[in-house]
């Protein structure tokens, strides 16, 4: 029978964070708050609702150098934060072009619609109108992956720039651990 016998010594206090990101930024935060000296909470599973996923951690209350491991996990925090905006921002102007031209299309599309309605039916405007509606139609998906793409390698050093800092900040917490 296996016993274990507590001593003063022994006794640690935790304190406890709770992390609510997208699921695939679960291990980035994972590895990057271990070098902040905390670790998952076996306490709590990691549950996931809706593509985001909750993370519980813990680190010792006691910890070395806590104010300066503190500073450094709230810069690591606002380069991820940065890195979020910065993917985000590459998906909204082709998002836009793409509902401009759909819109552009509708607009077409009406016109052609009105034309053959009309108490005269101009057949031959109703076809000249439909033609570019139907094409300003199915271009978005097109133009939209085009966009995105030109967007994707025009941001990328800027997003390997800043994993080349979180990796600099994770760098220094975890010397301050050791």
């Amino acid at each position: 029978m296996n016993q274990v016998v507590k001593e003063g010594k022994d006794f640690i206090g935790y304190e406890y964070k709770e992390i609510i990101t997208e699921q695939e930024r679960a291990s980035l935060y994972l590895d990057g708050y271990s070098h902040f000296g905390w670790v998952p909470d076996d306490n709590f599973q990691a549950t996931i609702t809706k593509g985001r996923m909750t993370l519980n951690l813990k680190r010792d209350r006691k910890i070395i150098n806590k104010a300066e491991l503190t500073r450094l996990q709230r810069h690591f925090e606002s380069c991820v934060n940065e890195l979020d905006k910065i993917q985000k921002a590459a998906a909204f102007s082709p998002k836009m072009w793409a509902i401009l031209i759909g819109l552009i299309g509708t607009v077409f599309m009406a016109g052609s619609t009105f034309a053959v309605t009309a108490d005269s039916p101009m057949i031959l405007l109703c076809i000249i109108l439909a033609i570019p509606g139907f094409i300003c139609w199915a271009i978005p998906p097109i133009v939209y992956n085009k966009l995105l793409h030109k967007k994707k390698t025009q941001i990328e050093e800027a997003i390997e720039q800043k994993y080349d800092e979180i990796d600099e900040i994770c760098e220094k917490g975890s010397k301050l651990l050791s």
